[in-house]
């Protein structure tokens, strides 16, 4: 049997060669202020009620204020927005004033120019490992018709980008 390290390294090479949508989960903390992060750990759960998850790394900058938070919204991003990918997985710390977002009638944070939009409230928190998956119910959907943003052996791209062909 290969060694824990060894493993990791090959969970993580057969993760990364499954493709899967790009999303930035936002919500506002304590004080107010929005935060949001690059999610790819999102799926659908449950259409009586509806119901999505996601999973976030008890190491993550915004986790306490994530797991304290009684909503948040799931922006899953469109084909051009691979810089808001990018923005939402780096260290700055204002990550709001550098893109176009507002708040919605739900008093969440909404990126403009997104894919669709779920606007959720927490249904249930699991620990699980070294991630808390948060299932939330789904309040409000917007949905447009526009190609996804795609993350494929650590690339971002569109269905129609080379990386993916």
């Amino acid at each position: 049997m290969k060694n824990q390290i060894g493993q990791i390294e090959i969970f993580k090479a057969a993760m990364g060669n499954y493709p899967t949508g790009v999303t930035v989960v936002t919500a506002f903390n304590q004080e107010g202020k929005p935060m949001g992060m690059t999610v790819n750990s999102f799926t659908s759960v449950s259409l009586d009620p509806l119901l999505i998850l996601w999973s976030i790394d008890k190491r993550v900058y915004a986790y306490n204020d994530f797991l304290k938070a009684d909503k948040f919204t799931v922006n899953i991003l469109a084909a051009d927005q691979g810089v808001l990918c990018t923005l939402f997985s780096s260290k700055v710390e204002d990550r709001f004033s550098q893109c176009d977002w507002k708040t919605s009638e739900l008093n969440l944070p909404v990126l403009s120019g997104s894919l669709a939009v779920l606007q959720c409230k927490v249904h249930k928190q699991i620990e699980a490992g070294d991630h808390t998956v948060l299932i939330g119910e789904v309040l409000d959907i917007q949905n447009d018709s526009k190609e996804p943003l795609l993350y494929h052996r650590r690339n971002i791209g569109a269905i129609s980008d080379a990386f993916y062909n």
